[in-house]
């Protein structure tokens, strides 16, 4: 006997075709005096109908909680190639930002010396907008699950926010199931 292993309106990963979709139909096959049917498919939209073993559930990036908890932060290194006084022009001369993300300070990102003299300010945004990232995820999370717990009382414009808050995080958090 067969029971479903999704229900209606998930995401799943379906396998043959590597990609994302939604289950519109769940679609028992029943045979005459058995209580409970035979097997179950799924219809995904995608032309034919998907068997259990054929799909894969969304699953939490079990990381990505932790994550939140991580302290990322921009720290300044000493520009080996110049001295402040050849890149005066710089926010802050004589160095440039690396976003250290690891607690013993040292793993992160850095850009070359050669595109941070192209465009300074541009690096420093970026430099911040990545220390940040994990906060604005947090509130991201936040956001959609305040107006998802109480959406009768949302206007349009925040419901449009909490969707697009709903699509960030699950394009951070979602990898198939293994």
């Amino acid at each position: 006997m067969a029971k479903a292993e999704f229900h209606k309106n998930q995401r799943v990963y379906v396998e043959p075709v590597g990609t994302w979709a939604v289950i519109e139909q769940i679609k028992p096959h029943w045979v005459k005096d058995v209580p409970e049917p035979l097997r179950i498919t799924y219809e995904v939209g995608l032309g034919r109908d998907f068997k259990a073993e054929e799909l894969s559930a969304e699953a939490r990036d079990e990381t990505a909680e932790h994550a939140l908890q991580e302290n990322w932060r921009v720290q300044r290194a000493k520009n080996k190639w110049q001295t402040a006084e050849e890149c005066a022009g710089h926010p802050f001369p004589g160095t440039f930002p690396v976003v250290i993300t690891d607690n013993q300070d040292w793993g992160g990102w850095r850009t070359p010396g050669a595109e941070y003299d192209r465009n300074p300010d541009r690096v420093e945004f970026q430099a911040k907008v990545m220390a940040s990232s994990l906060r604005l995820l947090g509130i991201a999370k936040r956001l959609y699950q305040n107006i998802s717990r109480d959406s009768a009382n949302a206007s349009a414009e925040l419901m449009e926010l909490a969707k697009e808050a709903e699509q960030i995080i699950r394009y951070v958090e979602d990898r198939p199931a293994r």
